[in-house]
C-alpha cells in the first residue's frame, strides 16, 4: 500500500488552502473584527481551516524555569537542555537547573523519565518533566522520527529498546529512578530484570510504572481487544508503510505516525469532535485562555513521529497477543527474563480509573511478577477520575501523583 505517498498527497493539496489561511490571519489581526460578531465568526472559521490543514512538527520541551528550594532558600534557575548521550534512535537528554551559571541540585535524587516510543515526541511528557524539575536532577528518552533514520543504522526491535535502556542504566551506575510512562513499562521490566538476573551494580534504586500494559489479559480495553481481534497478518498489510525516497530513512519499514495519530483520536472520536467546536466557539467568544487551552495540547498531540516496523509488530506480537511477560515466555536475546529476580529496585505502579488504554489492573499486574520484592519494597495507587493522559499531565498529575512518587523516591534514595 502507498500509505505514506497517499498521506504527503494529502498534505501537498491542502497547502494551497493552509497559505491562504494563514494570508487570512495576518490580515484578520490587522483589522478591527473583534468588535464585530461576523468578523469574529469568519476570523474563526479561518483559523479552524489555518489548524486542520497544518503539518504539525515536533516542538521544542520549552521549559524556561523553575523554582529549587536549596538550603531552606528558594531560587530560580533557568533550565538548560544538555545532550548527555546519543544514540541512533534516541537521544538522552538533561534538563539542568542553571543558577548563576552553574548546575546546582546535586543533592537531588536522579530521575530517568522513560518516554514512549509509540508515535507521539517525548515533548508529550513536557508536563512530567515540569513538575519533577525543581526536586529531581531529570533527563528523559527523546526517541527519534523513525523517517529520518538512515536504513544503515539497522532494526530496532523490542529486544534494542531494552538493550539501549541498560545502556542509560550503565551511565548512572545504579544512581537513578526510573519512571516509565505508558508503553516503556515492558522493556524496563526486561531491563530491570537482566540487570537483577547477573547482580549487576547498575540496577535502578526504584521503578515507577505508569499506566501501561504489563499484562493486558486483565481487565481488556478497546485497544487489547482489537489487538486480538486482527491477526499479525492484518497488521502489517494495512498499518505498515516504507519510507520514501525524499527522506535520510528511505526504504526503513515503519509504523506511520499519522496512523498511530488516526487509531489515538479514534478512541476518543466525540472527545476530539467537541474539543475543535468548542475552540470555534471559544475563538468567537474571545476567550482567549480557553483557546490557548486548546492549541497547547493540539499542538502537541497532532505532532507525531514513525516507529520502526520491527519494534511495533512486536509490541502487538509480545505484548498484546501472546501476553509473553506474564505468562514467563518473555525472552531478551533468546533467554528467559526473570522478574522474580528484581530484589534491589523497589516498585512503584500508578494507574488511572478511567484509562482505556492501559486499563486499570494491567500495570499492578507488576506487584505478582516482582514476587520477590518484600512488600516494603512495593506501593501502588489508582488516581480515582482520570484517564490515560491524566496520570501524568494535568492538575492531579502535579497535585497528588506527583507527591506521591516524589515521596516513593525519597525513601529509596540513599
Amino acid at each position: 500500500m502507498l500509505l505514506y505517498e497517499l498521506h504527503e498527497f494529502k498534505n501537498a493539496a491542502m497547502l494551497p488552502a493552509h497559505l491562504w489561511s494563514e494570508a487570512n490571519g495576518l490580515f484578520f489581526n490587522l483589522m478591527p473584527l473583534s468588535d464585530n460578531l461576523w468578523g469574529r465568526f469568519l476570523s474563526a472559521g479561518n483559523e479552524i481551516v489555518e489548524r486542520s490543514t497544518r503539518v504539525y512538527i515536533k516542538p521544542s520541551f520549552h521549559i524556561p524555569d523553575t523554582i529549587v528550594i536549596e538550603n531552606g532558600k528558594e531560587r530560580v534557575c533557568f533550565i538548560e537542555e544538555s545532550l548527555t548521550l546519543e544514540h541512533p534512535f534516541c537521544n538522552l537528554l538533561q534538563f539542568k537547573r542553571m543558577c548563576a551559571g552553574h548546575a546546582i541540585g546535586n543533592n537531588h535524587p536522579n530521575v530517568l523519565i522513560v518516554s514512549p516510543l509509540s508515535g507521539h515526541h517525548a515533548t508529550l511528557l513536557r508536563d512530567t518533566v515540569t513538575a519533577l524539575v525543581p526536586d529531581h536532577n531529570v533527563w528523559i528518552t527523546d526517541w527519534k522520527d523513525s523517517r529520518l533514520i538512515s536504513l544503515s543504522e539497522g532494526p530496532f526491535a523490542l529486544d534494542d529498546y531494552a538493550e539501549l535502556l541498560l545502556i542509560f542504566f550503565e551511565y548512572f551506575k545504579g544512581n537513578i529512578h526510573v519512571i516509565a510512562v505508558c508503553q516503556p513499562v515492558v522493556p524496563v521490566i526486561m531491563a530491570v530484570s537482566s540487570l537483577a538476573i547477573n547482580d549487576s551494580p547498575y540496577q535502578p534504586k526504584t521503578m515507577t510504572l505508569m499506566g501501561g500494559p504489563i499484562d493486558a489479559r486483565v481487565n481488556p480495553g478497546v485497544v487489547n481487544k482489537f489487538a486480538l481481534d486482527h491477526d499479525i497478518d492484518w497488521f502489517e498489510r494495512n498499518i505498515l508503510a516504507t519510507i520514501p525516497h525524499y527522506y535520510p530513512g528511505v526504504g526503513r519499514h515503519v509504523c506511520p505516525g499519522f496512523i498511530m495519530l488516526n487509531g489515538f483520536m479514534a478512541l476518543n472520536i466525540e472527545r476530539h469532535q467537541d474539543a475543535s467546536f468548542n475552540l470555534f466557539k471559544h475563538l468567537v467568544q474571545g476567550d482567549l485562555e480557553s483557546t490557548e487551552t486548546h492549541k497547547v495540547f493540539y499542538d502537541e498531540y497532532r505532532s507525531v513521529m514513525d516507529v520502526p516496523a520491527e519494534y511495533y509488530m512486536e509490541s502487538i506480537t509480545r505484548i498484546f497477543q501472546t501476553f509473553d511477560l506474564p505468562r514467563g515466555k518473555m525472552t531478551f536475546h533468546g533467554e528467559y527474563i526473570k522478574p522474580e529476580s528484581i530484589k534491589k529496585t523497589a516498585l512503584l505502579t500508578i494507574e488511572g480509573e478511567r484509562d482505556d488504554i492501559s486499563c486499570p489492573g494491567q500495570t499492578y499486574a507488576a506487584h505478582n511478577l516482582c514476587s520477590s520484592l518484600g512488600e516494603n519494597k512495593k506501593e501502588f495507587y489508582v488516581q480515582e477520575h482520570v484517564g490515560h493522559y491524566g496520570i501524568f499531565n494535568g492538575k492531579r498529575w502535579r497535585e497528588i501523583i506527583k507527591p506521591k512518587i516524589a515521596k516513593f523516591i525519597r525513601r529509596f534514595d540513599d
